[in-house]
């Protein structure tokens, strides 16, 4: 113990440095986003509850988020933020007010619950959005427009006036911009496209047609191909390729050529069972250390999509992992190249690669590059 440290000043230091901590500690989307709903949904069902939206770096679906924080409106908002303290998921109390509360859950994320005006509720979200570059560079235009923009709404210079907004739609209108999805808000250009009026619609779920990359119960996955066919027609989709792992998965359970042929030939009976949606034969096929693949090309032809991966000697240089994988797609029968960088987050590295120069190759040779939505994966990132 230090001279003169009570225990109640030295729980408060220590609680502290416990906050900063877990400030440092990000953890995958997949995780935030499942606790933020489940959250969100507990609260919304409290009478007087009108607006409830999870901001910040989860709203802009960043791959990993520092904390959660939570906007929202009410009749009566202190009754709400007695009841999300009261939640079952949290752990620990940090601060409780009449309309704002930290926590933090058994998971160890802090939690932020901020309640506003209703009438304050579209700018206060759209600040709490950001991103900070993002805001910034509003905020300069604005000044330049005789504005001033804040969480509060937006204020004419000249008379004092702050003009609220029902809506982000209007919020943007006012400052002569194009609707910016949270998505997007990250100054990368998406200012200088919304004055333009070129900002392009986002892809939403319902656009989603079908998934080129599942694996079933012949492999590593653990349903039947009709189980996932039936899967997918209740998505919507109208197609599915099969792409169990191939024979150098060995611990995946790869399929041998022969038990390859006998999948293709169950995938066929289920094609003639199922109505309303195509099966397709494929297969996840090893990148091999040398570039080649795992299976001989008089196989690799019989096979309607074909999904090349890296799953070994991921410590190769940058030089030689790109080469290996630029050989992969020069293949005439590799149609798709599965999470490029082959990260997991919060656990694996990126592979040392020159993404642009696998771009360019993929380009050249007509080969798509995976989108893998995997929570732990998101390869390709959206930067890319």
């Amino acid at each position: 113990s230090l001279y003169r440290l009570g225990e109640k000043t030295a729980d408060n230091i220590l609680r502290h440095i416990q906050t900063v901590r877990r400030k440092d500690k990000r953890i995958p989307l997949g995780e935030a986003l499942p606790l933020a709903e489940e959250i969100v949904a507990v609260l919304k069902g409290l009478p007087g509850v009108r607006n409830l939206i999870p901001a910040g770096s989860l709203r802009r679906f960043k791959e990993t988020i520092g904390d959660i924080d939570i906007m929202g409106t009410a009749d009566d908002p202190e009754s709400v933020i007695k009841a999300f303290v009261r939640l079952p998921q949290v752990e620990e109390v940090l601060a409780q007010g009449s309309t704002k509360a930290s926590v933090i859950v058994k998971s160890g994320l802090q939690v932020d619950l901020r309640m506003v005006e209703h009438d304050s509720f579209c700018s206060l979200l759209q600040h709490f959005t950001g991103s900070k570059e993002h805001n910034v560079a509003l905020r300069e235009r604005a000044v330049k427009q005789g504005l001033s923009l804040s969480e509060y709404g937006i204020t004419v210079a000249k008379t004092g006036e702050t003009e609220k907004f029902a809506n982000e739609e209007d919020f943007y209108k006012r400052i002569g911009l194009q609707y910016i999805p949270p998505e997007l808000r990250e100054a990368r250009g998406e200012i200088e496209m919304a004055e333009k009026k070129t900002l392009t619609k986002l892809i939403e779920v319902f656009d989603i047609k079908g998934d080129l990359h599942v694996h079933t119960e012949w492999s590593d996955g653990h349903e039947s191909i009709e189980a996932m066919a039936n899967a997918a027609k209740a998505c919507g989709y109208k197609y599915l390729a099969i792409t169990d792992h191939s024979a150098g998965r060995g611990i995946a359970h790869g399929l041998t050529a022969e038990r390859l042929r006998q999948q293709m030939a169950e995938i066929k009976e289920v094609n003639k069972k199922l109505k309303g949606i195509r099966i397709f034969t494929g297969i996840e096929v090893d990148i091999r250390a040398d570039g080649a693949l795992d299976y001989p090309d008089e196989l690799l032809s019989e096979i309607e999509v074909v999904v090349a991966a890296v799953h070994s000697a991921m410590g190769q240089d940058k030089d030689k992992m790109t080469k290996r994988i630029i050989q992969a797609l020069e293949n005439p029968h590799t149609d798709i190249l599965a999470h490029p960088t082959c990260r997991l987050l919060g656990e694996r590295e990126p592979i040392e690669i020159d993404i642009e120069e696998v771009l360019k190759a993929a380009v050249r040779t007509n080969t798509a590059l995976e989108i893998n939505a995997m929570p732990d994966r998101l390869d390709l990132k959206d930067i890319h």
